[in-house]
């Protein structure tokens, strides 16, 4: 092979990256393979005429090749000579640095060397005014008057396509470099992509046709239509494009019937639009420029036909949802039927290596599962480092879809404002609390948590000079922290129900044997399954004693106000979990029974007396105890050494749990300088437990009259004039109301009202 010949493969090769740079051993581009910022790729030709290539990120070599269309093969010469390697015809195109006159003065400089290669290499064909306008049927002075014009693109022939915003003004260029294939566009350096044809007056009609390319709006426009154009199927934007299509009664948006109609029903599903939007599919038609050129004279009446049959967004989305539902329930139907399903929880999760926490995680497990409420349960889960806080939930979420929720380890203090994640019905999980230790990040949060959504306000600087901007971040979304602290801001501490795990030596043992089993597996499917199948059933649920629950509360804390919505929360996800197995109304919502109240009270009983001081754990009681025992053995102090030693753990954990209590106020710092030992004291009795929660058999004896709701008893029987064909109907109708005064539970007044009538039926 000679030098020439080795020399034009490398050249070859090298103008399928960008931003090329020479340097004294070889070359550095941009890697292909990944999101690079940093020119970390490497391309040095070996004397062989081999070409090494390292990306210094850790891409393999196979996905470096493989992201520019080639092999590894084509990376070393060929065997006994010849032309080069296994290059493809395509890419061996003669490189063509053309010095041809640019219509932009100054344009060839906005590209690298290697951008202008690539565009030779792939391009040649190029494209004028000419062949676009017969490629697509349209007018040439039709076309000029929308801006478009020919010009030279890095030496090929090419089509400027101008993008203005509402005022007119252009903001944006893209070229069109090629008739055929998937590689006809680039866009001038410096431009945003936005929609196609905000200039024109698209308000004018009662409704709108968003296509995707300007091609499509182009053909739309000369038929009289109005339209606009997406620059690509996945680019549209919803805080900045949304607001543009306010007004507009109908939307047709064209569903191309490849991917990128994939990609716009994808956005879609999201978006405040999609409510008045109808999909437009074309018979078989591609998009509006193919239908158009299929036959031109009877273009309109062919989407008149088209549009009349468009399928309204959230009629196609329901038929979805219920072919989805029925898949997930076959999948499900097993555990959503099990009356125990969160012991069956907690016995696969401890397959999964999550050993002594089993309330723990059915509280996690019930709080993501109430993600469909308007006011989502949350939660902090406290410990020690080292307590396996971010293991257990991990764990939890594994039985979750990734949709559910959205995870960080860390986020900067306006990442809740500026991040584009979706919220709505998602839990967004922060491990270790790192992202929220400054004020505004706190408020953020709060304004989350609370108001079940973010509405901020800011000022940005604009082209017009500095203007208000209205961020708002749609909800409901609940949240849980993990982290070491003993409490939170104040202010969001009172939102979460605190979930302390297990710092015992007891629970440390259980840990240490279940390290030394072999990491176990669990089937998930049927959990995720399970979780779809919730995420597309029923979400409103009724708790026919709710008012029974509030009136036997006793009141001795402001903070119960907000305890007792999560306590709410908590009985409504039980519900749900369980409703196929659960009543409905007559509007269809899910009567909640007194066992998803019993579930709820057990996993949630001690940390709501312990967060209103009611009472206090048992391990903060073994913690104030045993500094009693210290400083009544003689001692003035105790420190956090010697209760370490009673209380027969390490001195970390001990420490934490002096830090609660003295945060409770029942252990006192006497030692006010920093860094020197604490030297513990006495603070305020220790209370007696006290009861906030109500057993559950209290609330069978509660009023009925909301719970009548939605069930229908039928009217008595006609005046009884002594036809003893009508006798058992009155039995069943006397029997039905003597059950509702002694039993309030719904679901069994309907239970035993069939069966009752269905017995005395054979008197």
């Amino acid at each position: 092979m000679s030098t020439t010949s080795v020399n034009e493969n490398f050249n070859l090769i090298l103008s399928k990256f960008t931003h090329v740079k020479k340097t004294s051993t070889g070359y550095l581009a941009h890697c292909p393979a990944h999101d690079d910022k940093q020119s970390s790729l490497s391309l040095t030709l070996t004397d062989d005429g081999k070409i090494l290539i390292k990306c210094f990120a850790g891409c393999s070599a196979e996905a470096i090749v493989e992201a520019i269309g080639l092999e590894l093969k084509d990376l070393f010469p060929p065997k006994g000579g010849g032309e080069g390697g296994n290059t493809s015809q395509k890419s061996r195109a003669t490189v063509q640095r053309s010095s041809e006159a640019y219509e932009n003065k100054g344009e060839k400089d906005r590209y690298s060397h290697a951008e202008q290669e690539s565009v030779a290499c792939n391009s040649s064909e190029g494209c004028t005014l000419q062949q676009y306008a017969t490629l697509k049927g349209l007018s040439i002075p039709f076309l000029r008057g929308l801006g478009l014009s020919d010009m030279k693109y890095l030496g090929v022939d090419a089509v400027r396509i101008p993008y203005h915003n509402a005022k007119g003004e252009e903001v944006a260029v893209q070229f069109r470099i090629a008739l055929q294939g998937d590689d006809k566009f680039r866009w001038r350096k410096g431009s945003k992509p936005l929609l196609y044809g905000l200039n024109r007056d698209f308000k004018s009609r009662d409704f709108l046709i968003l296509c995707e390319g300007p091609s499509d709006a182009q053909t739309l426009w000369f038929n009289g239509y109005p339209a606009l154009g997406l620059p690509s199927a996945d680019s549209w934007k919803e805080e900045k494009d949304a607001p543009f299509l306010d007004g507009i009664d109908s939307i047709f948006v064209v569903i191309e019937p490849d991917q990128g109609g994939v990609a716009v029903q994808k956005w879609l599903g999201a978006s405040r639009i999609r409510d008045r939007v109808r999909l437009l599919s074309l018979d078989g038609h591609k998009d509006p420029s193919e239908l158009f050129l299929h036959d031109r004279e009877n273009f309109k009446t062919s989407l008149q036909k088209a549009m009349a049959k468009a399928v309204p967004w959230p009629e196609m989305e329901a038929k979805q949802a219920a072919t989805e539902r029925d898949q997930a329930w076959a999948m499900c139907r097993f555990l959503a039927e099990d009356k125990n399903i969160l012991s069956k929880f907690a016995r696969t999760i401890e397959r999964l290596g999550v050993a002594g926490e089993s309330g723990t995680t059915k509280l996690l497990y019930l709080t993501l599962t109430s993600r469909h409420q308007k006011k989502p349960v949350s939660g902090s889960l406290k410990g020690p480092s080292a307590a396996g806080k971010s293991f257990i939930v991990d764990q939890v979420l594994r039985f979750f879809p990734p949709s559910s929720y959205y995870a960080l380890t860390s986020m900067s203090e306006h990442a809740l404002a500026y991040s584009q994640e979706p919220l709505k019905c998602r839990y967004l999980i922060l491990f270790e609390a790192a992202g929220i230790s400054n004020d505004f990040a706190n408020y953020l949060l709060r304004s989350l948590l609370s108001e079940g959504c973010i509405k901020y306000e800011t000022v940005e600087k604009t082209a017009d000079g500095m203007k208000p901007r209205l961020i708002e971040r749609e909800g409901p979304t609940g949240t849980i922290i993990t982290t070491t602290q003993v409490r939170l801001h104040p202010e969001n501490e009172t939102r979460l129900l605190s979930i302390t795990v297990s710092d015992t030596p007891e629970q440390t043992k259980n840990v240490l044997l279940a390290l030394s089993e072999e990491e176990g597996e669990a089937d998930l499917t049927q959990w995720q399954a399970l979780q779809r199948w919730i995420d597309l059933s029923e979400h409103r649920v009724v708790i026919p004693y709710s008012r029974a629950l509030a009136e036997r509360i006793p009141p001795i804390a402001v903070r119960l106000r907000r305890d007792f919505t999560q306590i709410l929360g908590l009985i409504r996800s039980h519900a749900i979990l369980c409703q196929a197995m659960r009543q409905k109304d007559s509007n269809g919502r899910i009567i909640a029974a007194i066992e998803d109240y019993a579930v709820a009270r057990e996993l949630v009983a001690d940390v709501v007396s312990d967060g209103v001081g009611a009472t206090v754990s048992q391990t903060i009681r073994e913690t104030v105890e045993a500094a009693k025992k210290i400083i009544e053995s003689g001692e003035p102090t105790a420190t956090v050494q010697r209760c370490a030693m009673v209380l027969g753990i390490d001195k970390s954990s001990a420490s934490r749990r002096i830090r609660v209590a003295i945060e409770k106020g029942y252990l006192v710092n006497t030692e006010k300088q920093r860094g020197k030992p604490a030297r513990i004291v006495l603070g305020d009795p220790l209370p007696e437990n006290l009861t906030i929660l109500p057993h559950p058999e209290e609330l069978n004896c509660c009023s009925v009259a909301d719970e009548m709701e939605g069930i229908n008893i039928p009217p008595p029987p006609p005046e009884f004039e002594g036809d003893l064909t009508q006798l058992p109907q009155l039995m069943g109708y006397f029997f039905c109301n003597l059950l509702i005064l002694h039993n309030p539970n719904k679901n069994c007044v309907t239970t035993n009202y069939v069966l009752l009538t269905s017995l005395v039926g054979g008197i």
